[in-house]
C-alpha cells in the first residue's frame, strides 16, 4: 500500500535504481503518472517530460477502456470489448472526437506550446501511477516509438498480475507490486485524489522541461 502518488514514486525510483533499469529520459502520462514519474526522474537523475494519452471508455461505461488514442494521431483499440459492449461505429467516433480534443488541448496546456522532445535513438522510461487495462500505457509505447526510441521500459507501482501482457509496444514492464486480487489501481494508494493540469504543470516547470 502506498501513501500516495509521491511515496509510490519515491518507492518504484528506488527500485528502478537498484535493477539498474537505465534510460535518458523519463515520460509522465498525464495527469496521475506524472507525480510519480517526477519522484522516478529525480532518483535517478533524468530529466521528465510527457506523452499525453487518453483513454476510450465505453459509451455506458467510461471507466472502462476499449481502447486509447495518443500524440501523433496513435489510436489503439480492443475489439473484443466493442463487440461485446456492442458499441456502434457512430458511438466509438464521438468517444474519440472528443477524447482528441480533449488530449490536443492538454497537450498544448502542458508544453506551453513547446514542441515535443526528440526522442530519435533513446532509451525511455514511461511511467504512470498504475497499470489496469494497459490501453493508454500501450498507446504511449506506441507514440514513443513514432517519435523514434530506440528502447522503452514501462514502470509503475502497481498493476495487473498479466500488465506485462497487456502492453502493446514495451521491451520490459517493471511493476513494484501485481497483486492477485487486483481490482484497481487506486486501491493500493491510501490517498488518490485526482491530479489537476495545473499540478502537472508546476512538476514539468520544476524540472525546466515546461518550456
Amino acid at each position: 500500500m502506498f501513501i500516495d502518488r509521491q511515496d509510490a514514486g519515491r518507492r518504484l525510483g528506488a527500485a528502478l535504481r537498484h535493477a539498474d533499469v537505465r534510460a535518458s529520459i523519463v515520460l509522465g502520462l498525464p495527469r496521475g503518472g506524472v507525480p510519480v514519474a517526477a519522484e522516478v526522474a529525480a532518483a535517478l537523475d533524468l530529466p521528465l517530460d510527457v506523452i499525453v494519452v487518453r483513454k476510450l471508455g465505453l459509451p455506458t461505461h467510461p471507466e472502462v477502456a476499449m481502447g486509447a488514442i495518443g500524440e501523433d494521431g496513435v489510436r489503439l483499440l480492443d475489439p473484443g470489448m466493442i463487440r461485446d459492449a456492442g458499441v456502434s461505429r457512430a458511438q466509438l467516433d464521438d468517444v474519440e472526437s472528443r477524447e482528441r480534443e480533449t488530449l490536443d488541448r492538454r497537450a498544448r496546456l502542458l508544453r506551453g506550446g513547446a514542441a515535443r522532445r526528440d526522442l530519435t535513438g533513446q532509451a525511455v522510461l514511461i511511467v504512470d501511477d498504475g497499470i489496469a487495462t494497459g490501453a493508454t500505457a500501450s498507446a504511449a509505447c506506441l507514440v514513443a516509438r513514432r517519435l523514434g526510441a530506440a528502447q522503452v521500459v514501462v514502470a509503475a507501482p502497481v498493476g495487473a498480475p498479466d500488465a506485462a501482457r497487456r502492453i502493446v509496444g514495451a521491451d520490459r514492464v517493471f511493476c513494484l507490486e501485481q497483486p492477485e486480487d487486483f481490482r484497481a489501481v487506486g486501491a493500493s494508494y491510501r490517498r488518490f485524489d485526482q491530479t489537476t493540469d495545473d499540478e502537472v504543470v508546476r512538476l514539468l516547470a520544476r524540472t525546466g522541461t515546461a518550456s
